[in-house]
């Protein structure tokens, strides 16, 4: 049984879960789930991260205690989840006791290990309180950082422990390199671009920001320090595991096989992540991805840019299935998508109601009809055959973490069994005597493509799926197997309400 341990970046505590939250903890659910069908040992991490100074702005603008808003905030992510059948293993918080004794470890042991990787020093320059970064001048357009273009930069002059990340330039261009880290191929290219334009070095802790996590030491002059939020927040990965205690949970899941993360923090997971660990002696982990952004009438999903959608009413108005599903079919995992009320609309009739759900109901329908609700005996068809090279296409593209093309593959058996369903008309079979084999091997092969379609699309859809496989009359192992051509003779048909009816209510508020 091969490891699998996949974490999302953990969200900021200063709103609402926006549609680019849930695109990403979608993502990381659709390849945890489909590992655990693997027969893969998993464990899916996520959580919140909830310290730093725009937590606590705002706070004070709701006039209320950071860790009053930060337990609300982590309360209302938790349930949105749940809605969208995210399966993680762990929810993990930055006010959690056990994280902040892991990051104050990890601190001491970099100063322990590499004690000339810290040093302090006086700095002044532009800070992005929505990034939790110092900006560079090619990250300022007309004043205002280029994620964040309604916030106000502040100038900012303090002493601070710094990370002398430019010593781990020529490690951190060979772990880059490599082209399994970090993926896909754009992001590593970007990264590699920075790291030849030269490195420099990083702020660890912030003297005027409270809200956060002591630093281990003083500046030398008696000022207390915070840890800086980055250095706070990316150790999440390690102390979720009860680092800094090499115990069962560290030994048995790190390194992580894959970080998801957006693409706008990919330079704090493939640069500054990285060299903590060797500053720190431990392993890196083996991957990152870094996927786009959901955009939404051109401009990228992001609360302070007050771009915003109601998440609720996204996930109401077709049901959490169909809207996971939308999501991983039409915002590709490498690169950014658009969400629209029309093209939702359009996948929901003409891929789920009418493709395969239309396809699951008139199955069932004729193997009730003309088998008396038992799925008959058949021999293997041209359907079957061609199905296969879709199958190992979708499990090379679930490996590869592209779930959209893996999608795709499915979606061609899809319209491939209707195709057949037309052509070989079992209605007219049924009315022929001398044609009682031909509709068996017809039906059954259809069962048996209706199986290997879901069994491809449970982790995308796992409550749909279930209901199909309810229907369907398929023992319970089945749902746990990825075999290509199931034996389905037998199973007792039993036809429900539709998959995906298209008269769906209006959303509720």
């Amino acid at each position: 049984m091969a490891k699998y341990y996949i974490t999302t970046a953990i969200d900021y505590a200063n709103g609402a879960p926006h549609l680019g939250h849930a695109y990403e903890k979608i993502g990381a659910d659709v390849l945890a789930r489909y590992h655990r069908l693997r027969g893969d040992d998993v464990h899916f991490l996520t959580g919140m991260d909830e310290h730093g100074q725009k937590v606590a702005q705002s706070a004070a603008a709701n006039a209320r205690s950071p860790q009053e808003q930060v337990d609300e905030i982590s309360a209302t992510f938790q349930r949105r989840w749940r809605d969208l059948s995210i399966s993680y293993d762990q929810f993990i918080r930055t006010t959690d006791a056990s994280h902040k004794r892991g990051v104050k470890a990890l601190i001491e042991r970099i100063f322990t290990r590499s004690p000339d990787d810290f040093y302090v020093k006086s700095y002044a320059g532009w800070y992005c309180v929505g990034c939790e970064a110092f900006k560079t001048d090619d990250e300022i357009v007309d004043g205002k950082c280029v994620l964040h273009p309604t916030r106000t930069l502040e100038w900012v002059e303090e002493k601070n422990w710094f990370f002398r990340l430019s010593a781990y330039t020529d490690r951190l261009r060979a772990l880059v390199s490599q082209e399994d880290f970090l993926q896909p191929r754009s992001r590593r290219n970007e990264i590699l671009a920075l790291i030849d334009q030269g490195l420099e070095d990083v702020s660890a802790s912030r003297a005027r920001t409270s809200w956060g996590i002591p630093f281990p030491k003083d500046t030398g002059d008696g000022q207390s320090q915070t840890t800086y939020v980055w250095f706070d927040a990316l150790p999440n990965y390690i102390t979720a595991l009860g680092f800094p205690h090499t115990s069962e949970g560290f030994d048995r899941w790190w390194p992580a096989d894959v970080h998801i993360i957006g693409k706008d923090i990919t330079r704090f997971h493939a640069l500054i992540w990285p060299a903590m660990l060797m500053a720190a002696d431990l392993p890196v982990p083996r991957a990152i991805w870094a996927h786009g952004f959901v955009m939404f009438g051109g401009e990228r999903f992001s609360k302070s840019a007050g771009v915003t959608l109601d998440l609720n009413e996204a996930i109401n108005k077709y049901g959490a299935d169909a809207f996971r599903y939308f999501l991983m079919r039409e915002v590709p995992f490498d690169g950014d998508g658009t969400f629209s009320w029309e093209r939702f609309a359009e996948r929901y009739v003409s891929d789920l109601a009418n493709a395969w759900g239309n396809l699951a109901s008139r199955t069932m329908a004729m193997v009730e009809k003309y088998c008396n609700g038992f799925v008959p005996a058949g021999t293997t068809t041209e359907v079957d055959i061609a199905d296969a090279a879709d199958y190992e296409a979708y499990h090379a593209a679930m490996l590869a973490n592209m779930p959209s093309r893996a999608l795709e593959h499915v979606w061609t058996t899809i319209a491939r069994a209707n195709e057949y369903v037309d052509a070989q008309a079992p209605w007219k079979l049924a009315k022929q005597a001398n044609q009682r084999d031909e509709l068996n091997t017809t039906l059954a092969s259809l069962v048996r493509g209706l199986v290997r379609q879901a069994l491809a699309l449970a982790p995308f859809m796992p409550g749909k799926t279930a209901e199909l496989f309810d229907q369907l009359g398929a023992p319970p192992r089945v749902k746990y197997t990825f075999a290509n051509n199931v034996p389905v003779e037998g199973w007792r048909v039993m036809k429900g309400a539709p998959l995906f009816p298209k008269d769906q209510p209006e959303p509720s508020a």
